[in-house]
């Protein structure tokens, strides 16, 4: 096992640092959009161009990795983001920082998918699921330990703007410098989405709504917890404790739904997730230990549920269809995000900021009574599960289940 780690030691490396420059990034625009006085739909619009940008980003960013190889892509698509974080600086209206996030989004899409392929093909059956369980906490603790550099300078300044151009410049280096032979080029699957609804509703629905619901959070709640009255300190605690939640909650959910229906689960951790919403939306403004620890179990129950959703959708998959299941899944989630984060900031504005949180448990109630009517009609005839494996907040790793070659149940 520490063998097969040491072997993607530069690449874990570089998946830190990268994501630490992302996690930062994400925040710290939200708020310092806020202080600008760009209006809270805006600000969601920022996030909702990110997201677009990774949906063509994972289009078309395979043949760019078939046409120059992986290291070469991955210097290219980190040059432009490391470049587009610095003009944010220079740039500072809504448009223009719109546009920025698509090209980030973009870019983000192209380096996950180099670091996640790469991490794959080194990865064996025998080890795949503990690996890709490192590379989740990996990117788990980068983002927390990101969110947390918010605080070492004021938002307002263009310090944490250099901050983030260097980490991603420095991501360069260990990849750049590895030993670690490249995989193979990346293939584009052909999507289906009517065929992934018909052969998993739950799986489907799910990958959309989870997309709605979650990237409100990431895009807004650093707005949120602004407008509740706490500082740029606080906002980088709150995002990096629902963060840590997640980190906590994702094996014990995942165990669970290896032994029984993975729908119970995802009812369960919807109902959950949309109690937890709600007491945030309530109570995060009384105290700051009420924003805490409602922020942990919420960031706990909401963040792992993709993960699930997406394991569901593979356990019935065809052999062979599992580029396309997960193509489709991944397309799902980032049409939902796209729209999701714009929603979330358009409650806020026209109701309260406790809005945002209203209308995700609303969403997860959605999924949960979905999936309820959906164990009505069909009851589970899975007999052997595929083993879960959790899914980071860019799910991009179950694009390369292909590679595993896991037989099907």
């Amino acid at each position: 096992m520490f063998r097969s780690i040491s072997s993607i030691g530069s690449l874990l490396i570089a998946a830190a640092i990268l994501y630490a420059g992302n996690g930062l990034q994400s925040t710290l625009l939200a708020v310092r959009a806020d202080l600008e006085g760009f209006p809270t739909a805006v600000i969601g619009g920022l996030t909702s161009a990110y997201f677009a940008g990774f949906i063509l980003g994972c289009r078309f960013v395979p043949g760019m990795i078939k046409n120059v190889g992986h290291i070469r892509a991955f210097v290219a698509l980190a040059s432009i983001a490391s470049s587009s974080a610095l003009a944010h600086v220079l740039f500072v209206d809504p448009v223009s920082w719109a546009f920025l996030r698509f090209v980030t989004g973009f870019s983000f899409a192209g380096l996950t998918m180099v670091l996640e392929s790469w991490i794959n093909e080194r990865a064996t059956n025998a080890n795949r699921g503990k690996i890709l369980s490192v590379y989740r906490m990996v990117d788990l603790g980068s983002v927390t330990i990101g969110n947390l550099l918010l605080a070492v300078s004021a938002p307002s300044g263009f310090k944490l703007f250099v901050l983030v151009s260097i980490l991603i410049s420095i991501a360069l280096v260990p990849v750049a410098l590895t030993k670690t032979s490249s995989p193979a080029p990346l293939e584009t699957a052909k999507l289906d989405i009517r065929e992934l609804y018909r052969v998993s509703p739950v799986g489907a629905v799910g990958a959309m709504l989870t997309g709605l619901a979650n990237a409100a959070f990431w895009g807004m709640a650093p707005v949120f917890v602004q407008k509740v009255g706490y500082g740029s300190a606080m906002v980088a605690v709150f995002m990096s404790t629902a963060i840590i939640g997640a980190g906590l909650f994702q094996f014990p959910m995942g165990t669970l739904s290896d032994r029984i229906d993975r729908r119970y689960v995802i009812i369960g951790a919807s109902v959950a997730g949309a109690v937890a919403a709600i007491l945030l939306a309530s109570f995060a403004g009384i105290s700051q230990s009420a924003l805490l620890v409602f922020g942990f179990f919420f960031g706990g129950l909401i963040i792992p549920t993709f993960g699930i959703c997406a394991a569901h959708a593979n356990d019935h998959a065809a052999v062979g269809k599992a580029v396309a299941t997960s193509g489709g899944l991944l397309l799902l989630h980032g049409l939902g995000s796209v729209f999701g984060a714009l929603a979330g900031a358009l409650a806020m504005s026209v109701f309260h900021p406790a809005a945002l949180f209203w209308y995700i448990a609303a969403i997860y109630l959605l999924l949960a009574t979905f999936s309820i009517l959906r164990v009505g009609l069909r009851p589970s005839t899975i007999t052997k599960k595929m083993p879960y494996i959790p899914v980071p907040k860019s799910p991009l790793t179950r694009v390369y289940k292909k590679l595993a070659k896991t037989p099907r149940g």
